[in-house]
């Protein structure tokens, strides 16, 4: 349990997903890349697209079909959308449309289980930064000003990391109320739709912990 609550601290800000088997409810994907997919032999001017697609810990390689009469792919690089991953295919649901895409390729991202304990104050700051960009899609100004608020808010953690006297649950509920405080100083910076996705980041980390800390009960039971 120590090992892994000390994971969360490092990387709470990007905690993926543990399961990897499909699953029956619409969660969070998030759209790494976008190119166009050769034309297959014998059907020139065939438009599709290969679209690779993060969701928890596994990314997939999609193939995209435009509908009819259209040649564009309406989805980019940064783009979050509700998937619903099955076993051949995974379907996409965005701004009220839906599409059903074959997977092409799949591979589990290892996780990692263990911390270099003395590196841990960069990791949190380096990675928050990393998600926060990626995420909600930052512009070089939003970056600039929410960069000290991430700095202050790995140094008000900085004492938590590998400190054998505070009990994770103390370790947990310290670290939930500065992430808070830090949320709160960036929401001016943010649009209300970068907002929006924040509040989904910080509702699917609480959901995956709280998953992950039953799962490892269950597992010393």
């Amino acid at each position: 349990m120590r090992k892994c609550v000390g994971l969360v601290l490092v990387i709470t800000a990007a905690l993926s997903a543990f399961c990897q088997s499909p699953s029956p409810t619409y969660r969070t994907g998030t759209i790494m890349g976008v190119t166009l997919h050769p034309n297959a032999p014998g059907k020139p001017g065939v438009v599709k697209y290969d679209v690779t697609l993060k969701v928890g810990n596994t990314v997939y390689v999609v193939l995209y079909s435009p509908p009819q009469g259209q040649n564009t792919v309406k989805y980019a690089a940064g783009m979050d959308v509700l998937v619903l991953v099955g076993n051949n295919s995974i379907r996409l649901s965005k701004l009220g449309t839906t599409a059903e895409v074959p997977i092409q390729r799949r591979e589990a991202l290892p996780i990692q289980n263990t911390v270099d304990w003395s590196k841990a104050p960069g990791q949190y700051f380096s990675m928050k930064m990393q998600n926060l960009t990626e995420r909600l899609s930052l512009t070089d100004d939003q970056r600039a000003k929410i960069k000290p608020i991430a700095e202050q808010e790995a140094g008000e953690l900085g004492y938590l990391w590998g400190n054998p006297v505070i009990s994770d649950k103390d370790k947990l509920k310290h670290l939930e109320k500065v992430v808070r405080s830090s949320d709160a100083k960036m929401r001016p910076i943010l649009s209300p739709e970068q907002q929006a996705k924040l509040d989904r980041m910080r509702a699917e980390q609480k959901q995956e912990l709280d998953t992950l800390i039953a799962k490892r009960k269950a597992e010393k039971q």
